[in-house]
């Protein structure tokens, strides 16, 4: 079989290479390592309009090809993406975590939800948890998002997670922006941190109905 044609499915991913990728929980998703049974779910996205601030579509190869980056970047680097899985039903909804491939200034916090999931604050819920785990566990000093300027979800997301835009800040290719992150003893304790708990708070209370803009 050629490699062009090898896309076309997905084999199970050995348990040794997913070995030691830390399992997050908040109230009401679950992180896990990427897998192949959670490929499908990529693969219609990265091939939607959904993805076209993230270098999209793609077409099949493509996408195998960095589902497959996906995986491999937390044996290169020692993080990655992780899977957001609803808790009460185990399907997922998008990814989230960290970001750091050969061509990028710095070590980014990156997300992205499925086209139908969006307006249910996963994102922040997922990003939140994320951003915590590398700051409190992985001892990161900071991490910044680049994110096209044209992206206004992406963009809000950012700054309510405290982001702010850093024009002094390299970039990947021109065209992004940097948002950068508050460092972690500026977001520890802080009432920015207690405002995203709350709104979080918000998404989870099932008679709250969110106005104007999704902030995922």
């Amino acid at each position: 079989m050629s490699l062009a044609m090898q896309p076309q499915t997905a084999s199970a991913v050995p348990a040794a290479v997913l070995q030691g990728i830390p399992e997050l929980e908040t109230a009401r998703l679950v992180l896990r390592a990427p897998k192949s049974e959670d490929y499908p779910d990529f693969k219609a996205t990265f091939a939607s309009y959904r993805s076209r601030f993230m270098g999209g579509p793609l077409n099949a190869y493509e996408t195998w090809m960095l589902y497959a980056a996906e995986i491999g970047h937390w044996q290169i680097r020692g993080f990655g993406m992780w899977m957001i899985h609803l808790r009460e039903t185990g399907e997922t909804v998008g990814m989230a975590g960290g970001w750091f491939p050969a061509k990028w200034p710095e070590r980014e916090i990156a997300w992205i939800i499925w086209p139908d999931r969006g307006g249910k604050g996963y994102a922040l819920e997922a990003t939140q948890r994320v951003r915590r785990y590398f700051y409190d566990e992985a001892g990161w000093e900071g991490a910044v998002s680049y994110i096209d300027p044209k992206n206004l979800d992406s963009i809000r997301l950012a700054e309510r997670l405290g982001a702010l835009k850093d024009p002094a800040a390299a970039t990947v290719d021109g065209s992004d922006a940097v948002y950068r992150h508050p460092a972690p003893e500026a977001l520890r304790g802080s009432q920015l941190a207690h405002g995203i708990d709350m709104e979080i708070a918000n998404y989870i209370d099932p008679l709250f109905k969110p106005k104007g803009w999704a902030v995922d």
